[in-house]
């Protein structure tokens, strides 16, 4: 059996199908949705025809502001936009660039995410400790030098950096000639073109499926270039915020310089928030912040903004459960989500603490428990 081409596996009706299932997920309710389904047969061929005479065309974004971890502009498009875009990532963008990234580039990927990537910070933060332990104690026994304090074998510093306004400074030519480097298929190159093109240059929109795939690719030699020419071992990124942990203030100035170069090189610019500070003050990565003791034990805790966001939101969402506008269902499914995300941090008490909230604005979701 001959083997399908990148191009014929895009538009191929399993694939579509299967794409289908994964752009469904989580938005059966919505009347675009129930539409496609109800002429699911019908939908998925016409669009695997249209793809494979290239007849295809985007339709209009449907334009929204999202408020949460910080206002930004989201543009969303069709649900057969979604369908063929699910299908382009699992079958061609995905196969095609995962293997060209680092370890330690966390967005996206299967098996990746961000509870890895707060593990892997953990790691890099106690494999410094004790590397840093291991190395002061030999120059003593060899030196005969008195021994560091425990608390300095936490000495070191780290290069927060985040891009200004990612997504929107993305610029479409350097990004189309990385692409080219690892898809040759010339009908699936039409394809991309028609999603990178659907957008202002520079820019590619939040509400993508491929612009996740096409943010974190674009930083990818990013991350070749510091792992490899700087030579940081403790490095990692999720999108476009990442860190660096060196003992060397003075070469983290001289890294910072670097990666500005790189950096314009793509158009893009760090940010304000960018800056070198001692490790001991801990990183904020992922939704938390996470430190090391003198001791060499990681501590993660959640980040005071998010405690006293959810407070207001519960709060909020109290007045709109009251006026009718939100569901008790959709109170305890958003915070089931706040819930589950405070677990993967040393915040025990922190979560008592907000359950006990939860519980006193909601006491119908305990008395219908009970019933239960």
């Amino acid at each position: 059996m001959e083997q399908m081409s990148d191009f014929q596996r895009v538009y191929d009706f399993g694939n579509l199908y299967a794409a289908f299932l994964k752009a469904r997920k989580g938005k059966r309710g919505k009347p675009s949705v129930a539409k496609f389904e109800a002429n699911l047969l019908e939908a998925l061929s016409l669009l695997s025809e249209l793809l494979k005479t290239k007849t295809y065309t985007m339709s209009e974004y449907f334009v929204f502001k999202v408020y949460e971890p910080k206002e930004r502009v989201v543009m969303t498009n069709a649900f057969k936009d979604k369908v063929v875009q699910h299908s382009l990532c699992d079958n061609v963008l995905e196969p095609a660039f995962a293997s060209s990234f680092i370890r330690d580039n966390y967005a996206s990927q299967r098996g990746r995410g961000t509870h890895d990537g707060l593990y892997r910070l953990e790691s890099f933060m106690r494999s410094y400790y004790f590397s840093r332990k291991a190395q002061a104690e030999q120059e003593s026994r060899e030196e005969g030098l008195p021994r560091l304090s425990p608390a300095e074998y936490a000495d070191g510093w780290v290069l927060k950096c985040d891009i200004s306004k990612y997504f929107y400074s993305i610029r479409h030519d350097p990004l189309k000639k990385m692409v080219w480097r690892f898809i040759k298929d010339p009908d699936v190159l039409w394809l991309i073109d028609l999603i990178i093109d659907s957008t202002p240059d520079p820019g590619i929109h939040i509400g993508n499926q491929t612009s996740q795939w096409f943010a974190v690719m674009y930083l990818s030699g990013l991350d070749h270039f510091i792992k490899e020419k700087l030579k940081i071992k403790c490095y990692g990124r999720y999108m476009d915020d990442f860190f660096l942990i060196h003992e060397d203030k003075a070469y983290l100035q001289y890294c910072r310089k670097e990666i500005e170069k790189y950096v314009a090189g793509l158009g893009l610019s760090l940010n304000k928030k960018t800056n070198i500070f001692p490790l001991r003050n801990g990183i904020d990565f992922l939704g938390f912040h996470t430190y090391l003791t003198e001791t060499g034990k990681v501590i993660r805790k959640v980040r005071r903004s998010s405690k006293s966001n959810e407070q207001k939101k519960l709060k909020k969402q109290r007045y709109l459960l009251d006026s009718g506008k939100i569901t008790l269902k959709k109170v305890e499914q958003s915070y089931g989500s706040w819930r589950s995300h405070a677990e993967k941090g040393n915040c025990y008490h922190l979560i008592r603490e907000m359950d006990e909230l939860y519980m006193n604005l909601f006491p119908e979701i305990y008395s219908k428990e009970s019933a239960a």
